[in-house]
């Protein structure tokens, strides 16, 4: 009785994660430590880690924190720790125990460099600049100098990240060349930006291109002043706000003198559907995707249902290396669940989306939602009733900044120059989240 009461937590918030492991919920015992993780004893947090992760048949991670639930003195063992919880994708868990070995090891850059991972994961950019300007007397230029310039960007801190981009020579070795591409396009693309935008923590539209090239075509209408700034949350689509992103995107292209021959159909029913409709709204001819193909426009509705379809990863990867011309449209994007490829024009972003043909929620009788039918038509009958929708913008609670046309064509005409050279693999929107991404 001893021993198993000597093993278990004493604090309240990690004993309530460890009741959670009691009852069999491993996801609910690593939300519980994800408020306040960096305040809570590590050696007690190590113990509830290491049991999940023995639940889940992570040995590497099982191990890591048993040894420095023993031992949280021990630099290495820190190290592994924060490591193991990198590699497993629970970085709010390593930042403590990585920090801590940072303290303990003198400023070790195999460690730091292991933090800045951690910080990153956590998008905790500003302190990821912070950690690596109080050790910049040991960094070396790659990586060290280009997380700085990175995480600076990301951090929204364009003049220190100029600042360190400019004393940054081009690396020696050719594995860092992509990276320091990457950077230029970044700075590149923030330059043409900010004659049009004011690249504030409130400019996501801004910011979206910046970070990984992409124009974002509207705004949401709701929760603009409560730190949303123009994403979604939760959306239940409609055939209006597909045709509102359709013409949209013909003023994108238009402005970015882009004379598309052709629409792009991706293999997905909602990929489909708004590939139908938008070659109606462009004037242009339907035809299956081929990665070869050179001036077309395509079309999907939401790249993550794309991924789940039989042809979704070989076509994902082909979309990696676009033919000259090919513009990669996106109609709702998951900005805190990126696809795997970055579009280079997306309508709108949210957090969990039902399309307009999922049969969405609806009112029940006694006053409760329920899922709806799904629209199982043809293709063609809802692409043709998002052609007879009204596009008019949805009015809000009045809190968004107007957003007409002319704004947003004034930036595509801006960034033309700089606009479909962006960066193919996913990025998180460098957004203003309240989570001191920029503070």
């Amino acid at each position: 009785m001893f021993s198993r009461r000597k093993h278990r937590p004493q604090h309240p918030d990690v004993l309530k994660a460890w009741q959670c492991l009691d009852a069999g919920d491993v996801p609910g015992a690593l939300r519980q430590l994800r408020t306040g993780a960096d305040d809570l004893p590590l050696p007690e947090v190590a113990l509830v880690v290491a049991r999940a992760a023995a639940t889940a048949g992570f040995d590497d991670l099982r191990d890591a924190a048993t040894a420095v639930s023993a031992a949280p003195d021990r630099v290495r063992a820190l190290y592994d720790y924060g490591y193991a919880c990198v590699e497993r994708g629970v970085h709010h868990l390593a930042v403590p125990a990585l920090r801590e070995a940072l303290n303990r090891s003198g400023g070790a850059l195999p460690v730091l460099r292991e933090l800045i991972s951690a910080y990153e994961g956590e998008e905790r950019h500003r302190e990821a600049v912070d950690a690596l300007l109080a050790h910049e007397s040991g960094l070396a230029d790659w990586p060290d100098g280009y997380l700085l310039v990175f995480n600076a960007v990301m951090a929204g801190d364009l003049p220190l990240a100029r600042r360190r981009h400019a004393l940054l020579p081009d690396p020696d070795e050719e594995m860092w060349q992509p990276a320091r591409d990457r950077q230029n396009r970044m700075l590149s693309r923030a330059a043409a930006a900010e004659a049009v935008t004011a690249l504030d923590p409130e400019d996501l539209r801004g910011w979206q291109y910046v970070i990984g090239g992409t124009v974002l075509g509207t705004l949401s209408p709701y929760g603009y002043a409560s730190g949303m700034a123009g994403r979604y949350a939760f959306l239940q689509d409609t055939h209006e706000q597909c045709l509102r992103g359709l013409l949209r995107l013909k003023s994108v292209l238009a402005a970015a003198e882009l004379r598309p021959a052709s629409v792009s159909l991706l293999p997905d029913r909602g990929s489909r559907i708004l590939g139908h409709a938008a070659a109606e709204v462009l004037g242009l001819p339907a035809l299956p995707f081929a990665p070869e193909r050179e001036d077309t426009v395509v079309v999907a509705h939401d790249l993550n249902e794309l991924a789940g379809h039989d042809e979704g990863p070989r076509i994902t990867g082909q979309l990696f290396h676009r033919a000259p011309g090919q513009v990669l449209h996106e109609h709702v994007g998951c900005w805190t669940d990126p696809p795997a490829v970055t579009p280079d024009s997306v309508t709108l972003l949210h957090q969990a989306v039902m399309a307009p043909w999922s049969g969405g929620l609806r009112q029940t009788a006694d006053g409760g939602v329920a899922p709806g039918e799904p629209d199982v038509r043809p293709e063609a009958d809802i692409a043709a009733d998002i052609l007879a929708a009204d596009p008019a913008p949805d009015d809000g609670d009045g809190d968004t900044p107007a957003d007409p046309d002319s704004r947003l064509t004034a930036f595509v005409t801006a960034i033309r120059p700089t606009w479909l050279y962006g960066d193919r693999a996913a990025l998180k929107t460098a957004g203003p989240v309240r989570s001191g991404r920029f503070g």
